[in-house]
Protein backbone atom coordinates (compact mmCIF):
# COMPACT_ATOMS: atom_id res chain seq x y z
CA UNK A 1 0.00 0.00 0.00
CA UNK A 2 1.06 3.11 -0.82
CA UNK A 3 2.53 5.59 1.84
CA UNK A 4 0.29 8.75 2.96
CA UNK A 5 2.46 12.24 3.50
CA UNK A 6 0.97 14.36 5.87
CA UNK A 7 3.20 16.71 6.55
CA UNK A 8 2.70 20.21 5.49
CA UNK A 9 -1.14 19.05 4.09
CA UNK A 10 -3.57 17.28 3.45
CA UNK A 11 -2.03 13.76 2.62
CA UNK A 12 -0.22 12.64 -0.69
CA UNK A 13 -0.65 9.10 -2.04
CA UNK A 14 2.32 7.66 -4.04
CA UNK A 15 1.32 6.42 -7.11
CA UNK A 16 3.91 3.88 -7.18
CA UNK A 17 6.51 2.45 -4.37
CA UNK A 18 9.66 1.19 -5.84
CA UNK A 19 13.02 -0.55 -4.31
CA UNK A 20 16.35 0.07 -5.54
CA UNK A 21 19.11 -1.97 -4.78
CA UNK A 22 22.33 -0.47 -4.40
CA UNK A 23 25.85 -1.61 -5.73
CA UNK A 24 26.36 -3.42 -2.70
CA UNK A 25 22.49 -5.06 -1.92
CA UNK A 26 21.55 -2.32 0.14
CA UNK A 27 17.74 -1.79 -0.74
CA UNK A 28 16.07 1.32 -0.69
CA UNK A 29 12.66 2.67 -0.63
CA UNK A 30 11.51 4.82 -3.64
CA UNK A 31 8.30 6.76 -4.12
CA UNK A 32 6.69 8.67 -7.45
CA UNK A 33 4.37 10.79 -7.49
CA UNK A 34 2.58 12.17 -10.45
CA UNK A 35 1.92 10.48 -13.81
CA UNK A 36 3.86 8.12 -16.20
CA UNK A 37 5.36 10.13 -18.97
CA UNK A 38 5.46 13.38 -17.43
CA UNK A 39 8.64 15.39 -16.91
CA UNK A 40 10.65 14.35 -14.09
CA UNK A 41 12.37 15.40 -11.24
CA UNK A 42 14.65 13.29 -8.47
CA UNK A 43 14.95 14.98 -4.86
CA UNK A 44 17.34 13.70 -2.67
CA UNK A 45 17.18 14.45 0.90
CA UNK A 46 20.00 15.79 3.25
CA UNK A 47 20.98 14.22 6.36
CA UNK A 48 18.44 12.86 9.36
CA UNK A 49 15.68 13.75 6.93
CA UNK A 50 13.46 11.30 4.64
CA UNK A 51 11.15 11.65 1.58
CA UNK A 52 8.77 13.89 3.80
CA UNK A 53 11.05 16.70 3.32
CA UNK A 54 10.29 17.00 0.28
CA UNK A 55 6.24 17.01 0.51
CA UNK A 56 5.97 20.97 -0.17
CA UNK A 57 7.60 20.21 -3.34
CA UNK A 58 5.61 17.04 -4.41
CA UNK A 59 2.39 18.64 -3.73
CA UNK A 60 2.65 21.63 -5.78
CA UNK A 61 4.55 20.21 -9.06
CA UNK A 62 2.26 16.87 -8.83
CA UNK A 63 -0.99 18.56 -7.96
CA UNK A 64 -2.32 19.40 -11.31
CA UNK A 65 -0.28 16.31 -13.46
CA UNK A 66 2.68 18.18 -14.81
CA UNK A 67 5.63 16.65 -13.83
CA UNK A 68 6.51 13.46 -11.69
CA UNK A 69 8.71 13.82 -9.05
CA UNK A 70 10.50 10.81 -7.56
CA UNK A 71 12.01 10.79 -4.28
CA UNK A 72 13.67 8.47 -1.79
CA UNK A 73 14.90 7.46 1.39
CA UNK A 74 19.10 7.55 1.53
CA UNK A 75 20.16 4.64 3.45
CA UNK A 76 19.68 4.10 7.02
CA UNK A 77 16.87 7.04 6.64
CA UNK A 78 13.22 6.70 6.84
CA UNK A 79 12.08 3.19 5.05
CA UNK A 80 15.71 2.37 3.46
CA UNK A 81 17.49 -0.04 5.84
CA UNK A 82 20.49 0.95 7.78
CA UNK A 83 23.85 -0.88 6.58
CA UNK A 84 26.93 -2.03 8.26
CA UNK A 85 29.38 0.36 9.28
CA UNK A 86 31.43 0.63 6.17
CA UNK A 87 28.37 1.09 4.29
CA UNK A 88 28.54 4.75 4.19
CA UNK A 89 30.38 6.45 2.30
CA UNK A 90 30.56 9.11 -0.35
CA UNK A 91 31.20 6.40 -2.93
CA UNK A 92 27.74 4.76 -1.42
CA UNK A 93 25.39 8.22 -2.14
CA UNK A 94 26.17 7.87 -5.43
CA UNK A 95 25.49 3.98 -5.83
CA UNK A 96 22.45 4.97 -4.28
CA UNK A 97 21.56 7.55 -6.79
CA UNK A 98 22.48 5.45 -9.95
CA UNK A 99 20.29 2.73 -8.41
CA UNK A 100 17.61 4.99 -7.95
CA UNK A 101 18.02 6.79 -11.31
CA UNK A 102 17.98 3.31 -13.03
CA UNK A 103 15.16 2.04 -11.02
CA UNK A 104 12.67 5.07 -11.48
CA UNK A 105 13.59 6.58 -14.64
CA UNK A 106 13.53 4.40 -18.58
CA UNK A 107 16.57 4.18 -19.97
CA UNK A 108 18.03 7.57 -21.31
CA UNK A 109 15.50 9.31 -20.01
CA UNK A 110 16.50 12.70 -18.56
CA UNK A 111 15.15 14.61 -15.49
CA UNK A 112 15.84 17.52 -13.25
CA UNK A 113 18.11 16.22 -10.29
CA UNK A 114 18.22 18.17 -6.74
CA UNK A 115 19.96 17.70 -3.51
CA UNK A 116 19.63 18.99 -0.01
CA UNK A 117 22.55 19.33 1.87
CA UNK A 118 23.70 15.88 2.08
CA UNK A 119 21.21 15.18 -0.83
CA UNK A 120 23.54 18.13 -3.01
CA UNK A 121 26.37 16.03 -1.71
CA UNK A 122 25.49 12.85 -3.44
CA UNK A 123 25.00 15.03 -6.45
CA UNK A 124 28.56 15.90 -6.46
CA UNK A 125 29.91 12.26 -5.41
CA UNK A 126 27.66 11.18 -8.63
CA UNK A 127 28.47 13.52 -10.58
CA UNK A 128 31.07 11.46 -13.21
CA UNK A 129 29.06 8.25 -12.36
CA UNK A 130 27.52 7.05 -15.90
CA UNK A 131 24.02 7.00 -14.81
CA UNK A 132 24.11 9.97 -13.31
CA UNK A 133 25.42 11.64 -16.97
CA UNK A 134 22.70 9.47 -18.91
CA UNK A 135 19.72 11.03 -16.79
CA UNK A 136 20.76 14.56 -15.42
CA UNK A 137 19.28 17.28 -18.02
CA UNK A 138 19.94 19.94 -14.91
CA UNK A 139 20.49 20.15 -11.15
CA UNK A 140 19.61 22.16 -8.50
CA UNK A 141 21.77 22.44 -4.70
CA UNK A 142 20.20 23.82 -1.97
CA UNK A 143 22.18 24.37 1.13
CA UNK A 144 24.67 22.46 0.61
CA UNK A 145 28.99 22.33 0.88
CA UNK A 146 31.76 20.15 -0.79
CA UNK A 147 34.12 20.66 2.09
CA UNK A 148 35.07 21.93 5.28
CA UNK A 149 31.71 21.56 6.96
CA UNK A 150 32.60 21.45 9.91
CA UNK A 151 35.48 23.80 10.48
CA UNK A 152 33.02 26.39 8.47
CA UNK A 153 30.07 25.12 10.45
CA UNK A 154 28.23 28.43 12.76
CA UNK A 155 26.03 26.24 15.28
CA UNK A 156 28.56 27.28 17.72
CA UNK A 157 28.87 30.99 18.62
CA UNK A 158 32.87 30.64 18.96
CA UNK A 159 35.40 32.15 17.03
CA UNK A 160 36.90 29.98 14.05
CA UNK A 161 39.26 27.98 14.65
CA UNK A 162 40.69 24.43 16.23
CA UNK A 163 38.50 24.54 19.49
CA UNK A 164 35.80 25.20 17.61
CA UNK A 165 36.31 22.58 14.56
CA UNK A 166 36.77 20.17 17.59
CA UNK A 167 33.91 20.82 19.92
CA UNK A 168 31.65 21.31 16.61
CA UNK A 169 32.62 18.00 15.79
CA UNK A 170 31.68 16.20 19.46
CA UNK A 171 28.45 17.72 18.89
CA UNK A 172 27.56 17.02 15.30
CA UNK A 173 28.14 13.50 15.99
CA UNK A 174 26.97 12.96 19.64
CA UNK A 175 25.55 9.25 19.93
CA UNK A 176 22.75 10.70 22.58
CA UNK A 177 18.90 9.65 21.35
CA UNK A 178 16.98 12.95 20.09
CA UNK A 179 14.48 11.86 22.24
CA UNK A 180 10.25 13.17 21.46
CA UNK A 181 9.66 16.53 20.15
CA UNK A 182 9.64 19.30 22.47
CA UNK A 183 9.25 23.00 23.20
CA UNK A 184 13.09 22.92 23.98
CA UNK A 185 14.05 20.82 21.03
CA UNK A 186 12.69 22.64 18.63
CA UNK A 187 14.02 25.87 19.51
CA UNK A 188 17.14 23.85 19.34
CA UNK A 189 17.04 22.36 15.84
CA UNK A 190 15.51 25.72 14.96
CA UNK A 191 18.58 28.02 16.12
CA UNK A 192 20.91 25.26 14.28
CA UNK A 193 19.19 24.77 11.27
CA UNK A 194 16.44 27.31 10.78
CA UNK A 195 16.47 30.96 9.97
CA UNK A 196 15.06 33.44 12.99
CA UNK A 197 12.23 34.12 10.97
CA UNK A 198 10.90 30.22 10.17
CA UNK A 199 6.71 29.53 11.48
CA UNK A 200 6.21 27.59 15.05
CA UNK A 201 4.51 24.76 12.21
CA UNK A 202 7.60 24.56 9.75
CA UNK A 203 10.10 24.50 12.50
CA UNK A 204 7.82 21.62 14.05
CA UNK A 205 7.56 19.64 10.53
CA UNK A 206 11.73 19.76 10.39
CA UNK A 207 11.34 18.50 14.25
CA UNK A 208 9.26 15.62 13.21
CA UNK A 209 11.19 14.37 10.20
CA UNK A 210 14.73 14.70 12.21
CA UNK A 211 13.89 13.45 15.17
CA UNK A 212 12.30 10.47 13.13
CA UNK A 213 16.20 9.59 11.96
CA UNK A 214 18.02 6.43 13.34
CA UNK A 215 20.42 7.23 16.07
CA UNK A 216 22.70 4.79 14.30
CA UNK A 217 22.70 6.42 10.39
CA UNK A 218 22.86 9.70 12.19
CA UNK A 219 25.89 9.02 13.70
CA UNK A 220 27.45 6.81 10.79
CA UNK A 221 26.58 9.96 8.29
CA UNK A 222 27.76 12.49 10.30
CA UNK A 223 31.24 11.14 10.56
CA UNK A 224 31.59 11.06 6.69
CA UNK A 225 30.34 14.62 6.48
CA UNK A 226 33.28 16.09 8.85
CA UNK A 227 35.70 14.26 6.60
CA UNK A 228 33.66 15.42 3.23
CA UNK A 229 36.04 16.50 0.48
CA UNK A 230 34.09 16.81 -3.14
CA UNK A 231 36.30 18.82 -4.50
CA UNK A 232 36.43 17.14 -7.64
CA UNK A 233 32.59 16.03 -7.76
CA UNK A 234 31.90 19.83 -8.43
CA UNK A 235 34.04 20.11 -11.49
CA UNK A 236 32.79 17.18 -12.61
CA UNK A 237 28.80 18.36 -12.11
CA UNK A 238 29.31 19.62 -16.06
CA UNK A 239 25.07 19.80 -16.61
CA UNK A 240 23.36 22.94 -16.07
CA UNK A 241 23.80 23.66 -12.08
CA UNK A 242 21.59 26.45 -10.27
CA UNK A 243 22.08 27.05 -6.29
CA UNK A 244 20.33 28.31 -3.80
CA UNK A 245 21.04 29.26 0.11
CA UNK A 246 19.70 31.01 2.94
CA UNK A 247 22.38 33.97 4.45
CA UNK A 248 21.25 32.39 7.99
CA UNK A 249 22.54 29.01 7.38
CA UNK A 250 24.63 27.78 10.28
CA UNK A 251 25.21 24.37 9.33
CA UNK A 252 26.61 25.45 6.18
CA UNK A 253 27.22 28.90 5.50
CA UNK A 254 26.73 31.04 2.11
CA UNK A 255 30.56 30.71 1.92
CA UNK A 256 29.99 27.16 0.28
CA UNK A 257 27.51 28.45 -2.25
CA UNK A 258 29.65 30.68 -3.18
CA UNK A 259 32.83 28.74 -3.74
CA UNK A 260 30.70 25.97 -5.42
CA UNK A 261 29.05 28.51 -7.42
CA UNK A 262 32.19 29.83 -8.50
CA UNK A 263 33.86 26.53 -9.28
CA UNK A 264 31.00 25.19 -10.79
CA UNK A 265 31.74 24.04 -15.49
CA UNK A 266 28.17 25.30 -16.00
CA UNK A 267 26.92 27.57 -13.16
CA UNK A 268 23.44 28.89 -13.67
CA UNK A 269 24.46 31.22 -10.20
CA UNK A 270 23.00 31.11 -6.80
CA UNK A 271 19.81 32.19 -5.30
CA UNK A 272 20.65 33.54 -1.31
CA UNK A 273 17.76 34.26 0.78
CA UNK A 274 17.65 36.55 3.32
CA UNK A 275 16.95 35.27 6.99
CA UNK A 276 16.41 32.27 5.99
CA UNK A 277 18.10 28.86 7.30
CA UNK A 278 19.18 25.31 6.13
CA UNK A 279 16.43 23.76 5.77
CA UNK A 280 15.47 25.76 2.57
CA UNK A 281 12.77 23.48 0.98
CA UNK A 282 10.98 23.46 3.74
CA UNK A 283 11.72 27.62 4.74
CA UNK A 284 11.27 28.70 1.53
CA UNK A 285 9.76 25.93 -0.52
CA UNK A 286 7.86 28.45 -3.01
CA UNK A 287 11.35 29.72 -4.09
CA UNK A 288 12.67 25.84 -4.30
CA UNK A 289 9.87 24.86 -5.86
CA UNK A 290 9.75 27.75 -8.64
CA UNK A 291 13.03 27.23 -9.32
CA UNK A 292 12.35 22.98 -9.97
CA UNK A 293 9.69 24.44 -11.93
CA UNK A 294 11.96 26.49 -14.24
CA UNK A 295 14.92 23.93 -14.69
CA UNK A 296 12.50 21.31 -15.75
CA UNK A 297 10.78 22.99 -18.23
CA UNK A 298 13.95 24.54 -19.44
CA UNK A 299 16.43 21.82 -19.58
CA UNK A 300 13.50 18.25 -19.67
CA UNK A 301 11.83 18.39 -23.26
CA UNK A 302 8.59 17.65 -23.58
CA UNK A 303 7.05 16.12 -26.98
CA UNK A 304 4.98 18.75 -28.25
CA UNK A 305 1.53 17.67 -29.44
CA UNK A 306 1.33 17.41 -33.45
CA UNK A 307 -1.06 20.30 -34.72
CA UNK A 308 -3.95 19.24 -36.31
CA UNK A 309 -4.76 20.36 -40.28
CA UNK A 310 -4.60 24.01 -40.73
CA UNK A 311 -4.07 24.44 -36.16
CA UNK A 312 -1.28 26.49 -36.79
CA UNK A 313 -1.99 31.07 -37.65
CA UNK A 314 0.98 30.12 -39.72
CA UNK A 315 -1.04 27.35 -41.72
CA UNK A 316 -4.17 29.37 -41.63
CA UNK A 317 -2.48 32.22 -42.96
CA UNK A 318 -0.98 29.49 -45.82
CA UNK A 319 -4.62 28.63 -46.60
CA UNK A 320 -6.18 32.06 -46.91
Amino acid sequence: MSRLMRVGGEPLVATRELTAVSADGSRLHVEVYGPEGAPALVLAHGWTCSTLFWSAQIRALTGAGEYRVVVYDQRGHGRSPAVGRDGYSTDALADDLEAVLATALAPGERAVLAGHSMGGMTMMAAAGRPGFREHAAAVLLCSTGSSRLVAESLVLPMRAGRLRTRITRAVLGARAPMGPVTPLSKAMLKYGTMGPGASPERVAECARIVHACPRAARVAWSHVLADLDLAVGVRELTVPTAFIAGTADRLTPPVHAREIVAALPHSLGLTELTGVGHMTPVEAPEVVTAKLRELVNEYVAVPAAPAGPADSSEEKEQAV
